[in-house]
């Protein structure tokens, strides 16, 4: 069994024992805690204007790479993102493979004012239900891991909680699956989520494929400004960043240092 499926599998776990300790009909009494924050209406902005829109996430570890920070606080990290120009912020909630903790969600919204993606693998309308009542503004739905009904199924129910949705895709038949949907976001992750392997050059070349109207958004692999400026070039202005800033002293400092 790869990584994918193991944290497929787990994930089923995991929402199997959330949905027997709080029911939906309990999430659903939360949903009014929080307003939305447009997590695409911030990155159409700046993405508008040919800026560079940075969604900077907040990461403890990885299955590949094990612990990455030590030193964890996430408000402290979500303020000095804020104040370092990110666009909004991409949080791992799951604690078995990334060590997050779905408090995270309402811990750093409280923090700060930027929009937040829960970056987890979403895999069963349950979490949907449980990230509107944390206090995400944005899901992620990993073309990967899910069936095209699943992901039409899961992109509706995300629209009538008033959630945003990133689109996730690696290959060519996978951006294919996410276009039919018509997608307004599509993420396409420079790592195969099987090997862990990065080609940095991916997003370029499947961005090709893409019409305007949809917003790109680089993910893995960019550490530098000069991926940055790489991408730019080629018409994508939106990236994901977590691991590069997560291994820095000051994650919002790297942050800043990458957009000057």
């Amino acid at each position: 069994m790869n990584q994918l499926n193991k944290i497929i599998e787990t994930t089923k776990e995991t929402v199997k024992k959330s949905s027997s300790y709080r029911p939906i009909s309990s999430l659903e009494e939360d949903f009014e805690k929080y307003e939305k924050r447009g997590f695409i209406e911030a990155i159409s902005t700046r993405v508008s204007k040919e800026e560079t829109a940075i969604i900077a996430e907040i990461k403890k570890a990885s299955p590949s790479k094990g612990l990455i920070r030590q030193d964890f606080e996430p408000k402290k990290i979500a303020e000095g993102y804020e104040a370092n120009g990110a666009t909004s912020l991409s949080i791992l909630t799951d604690e078995p493979f990334f060590q997050g903790k779905l408090e995270y969600l309402d811990m750093v919204r409280n923090t700060c004012t930027l929009p937040i993606l829960r970056k987890d693998f979403m895999i069963d309308p349950y979490q949907i239900y449980e990230t509107k009542a944390s206090g995400g503004d944005c899901i992620l739905l990993i073309v990967a891991a899910l069936d095209l009904a699943q992901l039409k199924d899961f992109s509706k129910l995300a629209e009538e909680l008033n959630l945003d949705v990133l689109i996730e895709v690696h290959s060519e038949d996978e951006l294919n699956t996410a276009l039919s949907i018509d997608p307004r976001l599509v993420g396409i992750n420079n790592r195969d989520l099987t090997t862990f392997e990065v080609d940095k050059n991916l997003a370029i070349e499947l961005a090709k494929q893409i019409s305007k109207d949809v917003i790109v958004v680089s993910e893995s692999g960019i550490s530098s400004r000069e991926d940055i400026l790489s991408s730019k070039e080629e018409g994508i202005h939106s990236f994901l960043i977590g691991e590069s800033f997560m291994r820095e002293p000051s994650p919002g400092e790297a942050l800043r240092e990458i957009l000057l």
